[in-house]
């Protein structure tokens, strides 16, 4: 199972701050390092910063202040709240897409676009479309789109927010195992205490806008994980100081 790395940080953000056009302070003096082959996980109230800190990691947006670094040549692979699939493709079309815009044809990819669908459940419904996927095989779609390109930074921006209880669990399970298969760095943000604690190394609690680290939490419980973790001592001891920091950050 990965685990994270010693020696310099994958990521390592310094004094960043975001203002938008309209004057709001997303961010300010904001500092983060993440560690290679670490499950990070973004945890605070809406409108902290969460989701810009994750923009800022993948490049879609420049800092007005401060510092974004990461090793030259990691592929990056994005995972939004929405799936944002092509309605009018089906499910191998939707995960072929960053390999159409790299220049390569269905052909020459076939073999790994169907790979990393098998890995996400979906080998039989290759050839459906979004319309007739469910919310969860939506996102497991999307998942697979960001997986295809073997990237070595996956960053999660609630993905799993609107799914029911069951599927989410469901999800989580599988997005572990997709980490320790493949050694990625992950950035999950969330609005759950209790989904942060079951799938990350560390918490980092963030505080409200504009956005600042309060608290970085370890999650010191083996992987894999399970439901005997979600009944430990240990979760709900960890679980309970993940949220006395929210709630401090909130006040």
């Amino acid at each position: 199972m990965t685990v994270p790395a010693s020696g310099p940080p994958q990521l390592s953000l310094r004094g960043v701050g975001m203002r938008f056009p309209n004057g709001v302070r997303a961010l300010d003096g904001f500092d983060l390092d993440v560690g290679r082959g670490e499950f990070l996980s973004l945890l605070g109230p809406s409108g902290c910063g969460k989701s810009t800190v994750l923009r800022l990691i993948a490049g879609l947006a420049r800092a007005t202040d401060g510092e974004v670094s990461r090793p030259q040549g990691v592929r990056v692979g994005v995972v939004f709240q929405e799936p944002t699939l092509m309605p009018w493709a089906d499910a191998f079309d939707n995960v072929r897409l960053p390999m159409r815009l790299a220049g390569r044809g269905a052909g020459e990819v076939r073999d790994e676009v169907m790979a990393v669908l098998a890995r996400v459940g979906l080998a039989d419904f290759a050839h459906a479309y979004p319309r007739e996927l469910s919310g969860g095989m939506r996102m497991r779609v999307s998942i697979a789109r960001a997986l295809v390109t073997r990237p070595g930074l996956l960053l999660l921006d609630e993905p799993f927010a609107a799914l029911d209880e069951i599927t989410r669990g469901r999800l989580d399970d599988d997005l572990l195992a997709l980490w320790g298969e493949q050694g990625l760095t992950v950035v999950f943000v969330t609005h759950s205490v209790y989904e942060a604690v079951y799938l990350s190394t560390r918490v980092a609690v963030l505080g409200g806008r504009p956005g600042r680290l309060v608290e970085s939490i370890e999650v010191d419980a083996p992987h894999p994980r399970d439901e005997a973790f979600r009944a430990s001592p240990a979760y709900a001891g960890t679980c309970l100081r993940a949220s006395a920091a929210l709630k401090a950050a909130m006040a």
